[in-house]
């Protein structure tokens, strides 16, 4: 089974693929921690993907896709994944297209959070993380027991610098850019599958599990 969680930052999307994760046994792939992982594990692409960063410029999409297709056939992806966040553009679905069919996988679903511009700002902006851990925490639905310290190791909870309202307004006008037409891109396919991400995590996870039943791709409990 491949799933797609699409939607703009702040909308969750990190939170119900764990939901789904605990139900159905499948990998939850994200871009970004594949790439810290082929980047600290020192392989070629990581290599070549690290030259890029230093230079300060975004690893290229030939050297993401590398890095997704060789993820994608790990032997814990066998019986399918989770995309929390890829594709990102119309371009990398195009590819993963290819590679998916090269590799004989299909998509058999594309979830889109759809949050208000409002919900984002509040959930993001309220966020804060770990400097030691790297626990997360949002001061209004999962706030630390001790206020600015870590319930796990007591460590300094910070905001970071994506999270403050300046930068959550241009991460928005990227996503619209970018991300948002690949929402119409899989309502051509007819693959696509919209949920209320303003709801909380128990309303979000509910519509997704409902549809996941309809299409026969699980069962209902």
């Amino acid at each position: 089974m491949i799933i797609i969680l699409l939607g703009p930052p702040g909308a969750g999307k990190g939170t119900i693929a764990v939901e789904i994760k605990k139900k159905i046994d499948i990998p939850v792939i994200s871009t970004g921690d594949i790439l810290r992982n082929a980047i600290q594990d020192g392989t070629k692409l990581g290599q070549e993907a690290q030259d890029f960063v230093n230079s300060g410029k975004l690893v290229p999409d030939f050297l993401i896709m590398k890095i997704i297709e060789n993820r994608i056939i790990q032997q814990d992806c066998n019986h399918g994944f989770i995309f929390d966040g890829f594709p990102r553009t119309i371009h990398q679905a195009q590819e993963f297209d290819s590679i998916s069919h090269q590799l004989k996988k299909k998509i058999d679903q594309v979830f889109y959070f759809e949050a208000s511009h409002e919900v984002i700002i509040e959930r993001l902006s309220s966020r804060r993380v770990c400097s030691q851990c790297g626990m997360i925490y949002n001061l209004n639905y999962n706030p630390p027991r001790i206020q600015g310290k870590c319930d796990q190791c007591g460590g300094a909870l910070i905001q970071r610098d994506d999270d403050q309202v300046d930068t959550i307004e241009k991460r928005l006008k990227v996503y619209q850019n970018d991300t948002l037409p690949l929402v119409h891109y899989y309502q051509g396919k007819k693959l696509l599958t919209t949920i209320n991400a303003d709801q909380d995590v128990q309303d979000r996870f509910k519509e997704v599990w409902e549809k996941l039943t309809e299409l026969n791709l699980v069962g209902e409990n």
